[in-house]
């Protein structure tokens, strides 16, 4: 196998990017193609569906060797569980699986065709293998038990974001980065209130404290990476 597309977004490294796919819809992405893919044929009817399948590589944890056990963020790094029960990157094969929505298929001008999604939890560059249409009347489960992600899933934290630092940050990427902030983007084993911690974004660099269930933006400067 070999990437078909690249993702490219406002993450340029693993901090600070969704836990998952679909959490933060207001961030959008681009998909662009290799130029042996731009091809506009390749996306006809697409336009039909609302949400398309990723299938990408976890290019920042490719390993030689595997581990049958991994020890989830959310489990507060400490409780092993089997790799097949959670979505962790450190698999047999780092395959990663998402669900984004599609927002529109660019058919023209620079890197064309290209998509433009929402909901992504890619890394800036990631190699993307695949897409597939979703589809909702079979791809979607109502009655799906989430196991110990679902509760984790529901964590938020109240986001406190200065206006001295939140008028750094472009307008209309305000809503995205307060609702990755809310998630919570440490790990989930650090609990020290002084700590400072950054990522970039954006071309700027998020630094913020947690206390308890509030999170604190402390500063917003221009990103080094």
């Amino acid at each position: 196998m070999k990437p078909i597309a690249h993702i490219e977004n406002d993450f340029p490294t693993k901090f600070g990017i969704p836990r998952q796919s679909g959490l933060v819809n207001s961030l959008h992405a681009r998909i662009v193609m290799e130029p042996e893919y731009r091809n506009p044929d390749a996306f006809r009817g697409l336009e039909d569906y609302s949400h398309i399948w990723l299938i990408w590589e976890f290019s920042q944890a490719v390993r030689q060797k595997w581990s049958p056990t991994v020890r989830p963020p959310r489990l507060g790094g400490n409780v092993r569980m089997g790799v097949f029960a959670t979505r962790s990157p450190f698999r047999p094969n780092p395959l990663g699986l998402s669900v984004v929505q599609l927002e529109e298929i660019v058919l023209h001008g620079a890197n064309a065709p290209y998509l433009t999604v929402s909901g992504a939890d890619l890394m800036h560059g990631t190699p993307i293998y695949d897409i597939k249409p979703y589809l909702p009347h079979i791809d979607s489960h109502p009655e799906a038990r989430g196991g110990f992600a679902l509760p984790a899933a529901a964590h938020r934290l109240e986001v406190r974001f200065p206006e001295v630092w939140l008028e750094k940050v472009p307008e209309s990427l305000r809503a995205g980065l307060t609702e990755v902030l809310a998630q919570d983007p440490r790990p989930s084993y650090q609990h020290d209130a002084d700590r400072v911690y950054g990522f970039p974004f954006a071309g700027l660099e998020v630094r913020f404290t947690v206390d308890g269930e509030v999170l604190t933006v402390c500063e917003i400067l221009e990103a080094t990476v």
